[in-house]
């Protein structure tokens, strides 16, 4: 069961505009890699369960961020399918993010009230996911569509939440670009936790990128 509402996730979301991104089958190196965003200030991790017997993986993660680590919101990403979000659901997934717009997995997760987060790229899907109470949109990937798609979109509906994914780095060129165009939060992956980073085991180099790319964040959003 989710220890945070969907409205403390959303709301960790605006106030730290970051939501790193990570996957390793190994729970030690798992359990560093979390330890190190959370010294560094992230509020929110997004584990993308790719690999096989990810949720093993997962389950223990969020036993040691609800031991260790005090208001650390686990969530799950690359959820594809209704079975896959109920699953995690019960190991205790705030939140649920999708690479697609999925309504067998919004109605999983607006039953329990667990925030998710639905990939989408284009206007009427955006609108489709908002009108299934979609409080975040993830727009993926990122890369694609860039700061101006998001800048055009919140013209017309200033409301719109959204969080790209794919394409964004820890760059302040690129960051600043996101938040200028209105972004409430981006997610991070491989540009903050690097192959070289989880390679070389440099945990104490991550917090510090954790860190910077936050005081940054604070910097560029309006």
């Amino acid at each position: 069961m989710a220890q945070f509402s969907r409205i403390e996730v959303a709301t960790a979301m605006r106030e730290t505009g970051l939501v790193p991104l990570f996957y390793h089958p190994e729970v030690e190196l798992g359990k560093k890699v979390l330890k190190a965003c959370y010294d560094g200030g992230a509020r929110l991790l997004e584990f993308t369960a790719r690999g096989d017997f990810a949720f093993e993986v997962f389950a223990e993660l969020n036993k040691y961020a609800l031991k260790t680590l005090p208001g650390m919101m686990m969530g799950v990403g690359s959820i594809t399918d209704a079975g896959a979000a109920s699953m995690y659901l019960q190991m205790g997934a705030n939140f649920v993010v999708t690479p697609s717009l999925r309504e067998d997995i919004a109605m999983v997760c607006n039953r329990r009230k667990v925030l998710w987060s639905a990939g989408c790229g284009s206007l009427t899907e955006i609108n489709r996911a908002e009108e299934m109470g979609c409080e975040i949109v993830k727009l993926f990937p990122g890369d694609i569509y860039g700061p101006a798609f998001v800048k055009a979109i919140r013209g017309p509906q200033p409301w719109t939440s959204i969080m790209p994914t794919g394409g964004v780095s820890t760059d302040e060129a690129n960051l600043k670009a996101w938040f200028d165009a209105g972004v409430i939060c981006v997610g991070m992956g491989s540009q903050l936790i690097s192959k070289a980073i989880l390679s070389q085991k440099d945990f104490g180099g991550l917090k510090q990128k954790v860190e910077s790319t936050l005081d940054n964040i604070r910097r560029f959003r309006p």
